[in-house]
């Protein structure tokens, strides 16, 4: 039995030790079945299972709420879930006993937009896409489809006024490149766009 030490974390930068590990690597592959189950049963969504080697390997997991839900993850959930994958690391029938440790997170602001459901929980906040063969584009998410996602575009105003906002314009999956959540610490509300995302969050 390995003694793993569950590390309660938030990665606000979006860069988290997951980019450290190698691609499509088999043992995380392998860890991430062992811990789907336990992450789904408490309502949450997997998102990624990364192992940092050496002789005292971490195991760094980054979970997330369900695309339908909206907010972020809460450090106490990130506890809690932390206690329960460690037990569940813990009873491994595949571990080689070699010491770990097991650091959770939920994923960070910067996270890029690479899956819809990323652009579902993104909605509500503000994005600069960059589009295929057009224009790029800043503005808030406003809903998503199975399609592409409709935005509410930011229109350039002078330094010192209120942002203005132009008609809602649908961008299909297949026209976006790259997209990325802009941090706000606040912003107005327009239509019917909620401003709970206000300030940097546990989450993208």
């Amino acid at each position: 039995m390995s003694n793993a030490e569950a590390t309660a974390s938030s990665d606000q930068t979006g860069t988290g030790k997951a980019e450290a590990a190698p691609a499509h690597n088999p043992e995380a592959d392998r860890l991430r079945a062992l811990l789907e189950p336990a992450v789904q049963a408490n309502r949450l969504y997997l998102e990624d299972v990364a192992i940092v080697a050496g002789s005292h390997r971490v195991v760094h997991v980054v979970v997330d709420l369900p695309q339908e839900e909206t907010g972020g993850v809460s450090l106490d959930v990130i506890a809690d879930i932390s206690r329960i994958l460690s037990d569940v690391l813990d009873n491994d029938p595949g571990d080689d006993g070699r010491p770990y440790d097991l650091e959770v997170s939920s994923p960070g602001v910067g996270r890029p937009l690479t899956e819809p459901r990323h652009w579902h929980r993104a909605k509500g906040r503000m994005a600069r896409i960059n589009v295929v063969q057009g224009e790029n584009v800043m503005g808030r998410i406003k809903s998503v489809d199975g399609d592409g996602v409709t935005i509410v575009p930011e229109i350039a105003v002078k330094k010192g006024m209120k942002p203005k906002q132009g008609d809602p314009i649908k961008l299909p999956f297949d026209r976006i490149r790259t997209g990325k959540v802009e941090i706000e610490f606040s912003h107005l509300n327009g239509d019917g766009l909620e401003p709970e995302h206000n300030g940097p969050s546990e989450e993208a």
